[in-house]
């Protein structure tokens, strides 16, 4: 019987977009800080130990985006929580810093940020637009986000995330991991670029890449039976 599996949804959008997936495999979700019923939380390390905290021994812990970051984090400070870590359109770093050039440059998040704490309702269609550009069925997968995600949690709770993806930092955490890990990659990803994905696969030891193609940042909802499919052998295989 495989481990319980937890999974760590993305900023702003919450559980809406993953719940098909999620029940699919039967999981359950860890609420990001500030979403939901879940306390606010703006530290990320003590986010990470908050996490850990909840998760039984040997789990299998998937994030998404900035919960793949999470889930990373967790996994390297706390190994004997994570037996099997997934990581879906995660990045070691969300902004570029020196030797990680395939991320989004500080000044582009911080004109988005601006744009977020002036209006996030009506920064969430350019954002979610903006994430599936390259994505084969971008038009159908940004509406079903827009239509499936939860309601906004509060300005507060953004501003926390979007500094969490100024600021965090992965690189020698990763090098950390002792779970075996699959990465699950869009190869048309704009936001977590491949080479972000690549780069970091060379970091956490046996890492296995799974890339989509045709896809942008949502691999779950564009080509979700395949999408199922590769978690579930990955969660199932027997351990060595």
């Amino acid at each position: 019987m495989s481990a319980p599996l937890y999974f760590l949804p993305g900023w702003c959008l919450g559980r809406g977009p993953l719940q098909s997936t999620v029940d699919a495999l039967g999981g359950q979700f860890f609420d990001l800080p500030g979403y939901r019923e879940a306390a606010p939380e703006s530290d990320f390390d003590a986010a990470v130990a908050a996490v850990a905290a909840r998760l039984p021994d040997g789990a299998t812990l998937a994030g998404w985006s900035i919960g793949a970051q999470l889930a990373l984090a967790v996994a390297a400070r706390h190994p004997a929580k994570v037996g099997r870590l997934v990581l879906v359109a995660g990045t070691a770093s969300f902004v570029q810093r020196d030797g990680w050039p395939d991320a989004m440059p500080p000044a582009t998040l911080a004109e988005f940020s601006a744009a977020v704490i002036a209006d996030a309702a009506g920064m969430l269609p350019r954002f979610v637009g903006g994430f599936n550009r390259g994505d084969t069925q971008a038009k159908e997968v940004s509406r079903r986000i827009l239509e499936l995600a939860d309601p906004l949690p509060p300005a507060a709770v953004l501003a926390d995330g979007l500094a969490w993806l100024r600021d965090v930092d992965l690189r020698s955490d990763a090098t950390r991991v002792t779970a075996p890990t699959l990465l699950v990659h869009g190869d048309a990803d704009p936001l977590m670029p491949a080479g972000a994905a690549r780069a970091l696969a060379t970091l956490i030891p046996g890492a296995r890449p799974a890339w989509f193609t045709g896809c942008a940042h949502a691999p779950f909802l564009s080509r979700a039976d395949d999408f199922i499919a590769e978690l579930r052998r990955f969660i199932d295989e027997p351990t060595a």
